[in-house]
């Protein structure tokens, strides 16, 4: 859209820095960038995350992001977020007051769209452009869009300046409505600042996991267990955090859309400039629309740790009379209050103390979990209850179960990924998914025991029987230590 003659432009704050001010030099760097990256069968893509550091340290990380783009992509307009590195306010910024120009052009702003935000939602936009005038989170995106799109477009550019999460949540309702396949969103944000090279590849995959989830709270879980680890000079696990907030509540519980990870490297990776002892990490994501695909059942790391938690504080205060403890939904993931089944196992000194499990479930998983938790302990016929003294020396281990998947062709089953139930009238009979791995069976042998050893059918029961696939995640306390 065109701009009035009082317009302002805002001119480049950090070419010559963090990109070549040259514009032959520049187009030469990205080209080099966009040849050496790949490019992932990405379709639908409606977002990508792409860093904003110096273009030596995470231009080929950006470029892999934007690589994901079809050059002939057409769009209304394009929603460029970074959160602010200079002013902290309880809103965004939406840059209105003119276009941005650049080394080797103008990038239009659509100013009406802007103004627009400002005006309806005063309370969650503000025009001031000293936010935009030394921000380089937003700028230094620009000509990576500029070098791979080949149609004309608009930028919307918006600097988050709250670090409410309730905040964040409301701008990203107003904004909700435009990503489709008409627009598309740019997140800027970079991910760990300044710990050493091995605690930052660590951190930076826990944080890459919980993106991937497509859930807020677990991002949040996250990056507050994170910080209470005190790792050695971790300034913050995601610079950006408020921006990659804003877009997930934009697409939290939506099936259709899929977090795609996409390449990772850190400042400690740049050839001639990178130090390993302090370093600033990146990862490029897109983020794709499928209607037709439906995510499977995963636990990203963070839900692992608090299913854990929740047994053991559920045994402790069974042992110590004390009431349980009251868990708000509010603050679980959607992954957490899925109704599926689950197993507890408890390993005293390696051997086993007690399992009991539910294949399938009328409870959130973490009420499951309570449940299965106390049974284990204390009800499980083969052992004695638990005793106080024990608890030093007991590990719990957890199976989640994803929901039952009934299918009508054994050609859906997975051997090794799949578990199986087998339900004909009254009988019925269940394998997890290792003892196809730990058997070797074909899967007509893995069905023909299940039926015979478990339904007790015949050997080919399993043909007229009704058949549900499941998948399971087994995780324990030992390996989840450092979480």
């Amino acid at each position: 859209m065109k701009n009035t003659s009082a317009s302002i432009d805002r001119p480049p704050a950090v070419a010559g820095k963090f990109y070549s001010a040259d514009p032959e030099r520049l187009q030469k760097d990205l080209s080099d960038y966009f040849s050496s990256t790949k490019r992932l069968k990405s379709e639908n893509v409606r977002a990508v995350m792409s860093p904003h550091a110096g273009y030596v340290f995470s231009g080929k990380i950006a470029a892999s992001a934007f690589n994901q783009l079809a050059e002939n992509a057409e769009y209304e307009r394009i929603f460029v977020i970074g959160s602010s590195h200079h002013h902290s306010f309880g809103k965004a910024a939406v840059y209105c007051d003119g276009d941005f120009t650049m080394p080797y052009g103008t990038e239009k702003v659509d100013v009406e769209f802007g103004k627009k935000l400002t005006k309806e939602f005063p309370d969650l936009f503000t025009s001031n452009p000293e936010v935009h005038k030394q921000e380089h989170s937003i700028e230094v995106q620009l000509p990576f869009l500029h070098f791979k799109l080949k149609k004309d477009y608009t930028i919307v550019p918006i600097i988050i300046g709250t670090s409410d999460p309730s905040v964040c949540k409301k701008i990203a309702t107003v904004l909700k409505p435009y990503l489709n396949a008409d627009n598309l969103f740019v997140i800027s944000t970079d991910f760990s600042h300044y710990p050493k090279y091995a605690d930052a590849v660590k951190s930076d995959a826990a944080t890459k996991d919980a993106i991937i989830s497509n859930d807020p709270n677990t991002l949040m879980a996250m990056l507050a267990g994170n910080a209470a680890k005190h790792i050695p000079n971790l300034v913050t696990s995601l610079c950006g955090w408020t921006s990659v907030l804003t877009l997930m509540y934009m697409t939290a519980e939506n099936d259709s859309i899929e977090y795609q990870p996409i390449e990772y490297c850190n400042s400690g990776d740049a050839e001639h400039y990178g130090e390993r002892n302090r370093v600033v990490g990146y990862w490029s994501m897109a983020v794709c629309e499928n209607q037709n695909h439906k995510k499977e059942f995963m636990l990203a790391n963070a839900e692992k740790s608090k299913l854990l938690q929740i047994a053991r504080k559920t045994i402790e205060n069974k042992l110590n009379n004390q009431k349980k403890e009251t868990i708000m939904p509010d603050e679980l993931t959607s992954t957490l209050k899925t109704n599926c089944g689950a197993f507890v196992t408890i390993h005293k000194n390696g051997r086993l103390r007690g399992c009991i499990g539910r294949l399938t479930g009328n409870l959130p998983l973490y009420k499951m979990v309570e449940e299965m938790a106390v049974s284990a302990a204390f009800h499980d016929p083969r052992f004695e209850p638990l005793q106080k003294n024990e608890l030093p020396d007991i590990e719990i281990e957890i199976s989640a179960l994803s929901p039952l998947k009934k299918i009508s062709n054994i050609s859906e089953i997975e051997l090794g990924k799949h578990g199986v139930l087998i339900q004909e009238g009254y009988h019925s009979g269940v394998f997890l998914p290792q003892v196809a791995t730990d058997t070797s069976w074909t899967k007509e042998e893995f069905l023909g025991h299940c039926a015979r050893d478990k339904a007790g059918l015949s050997w080919d029961g399993w043909k007229n029987a009704n058949l549900f696939i499941f998948t399971a995640t087994v995780f324990s306390e030992g390996e989840h230590k450092s979480i």
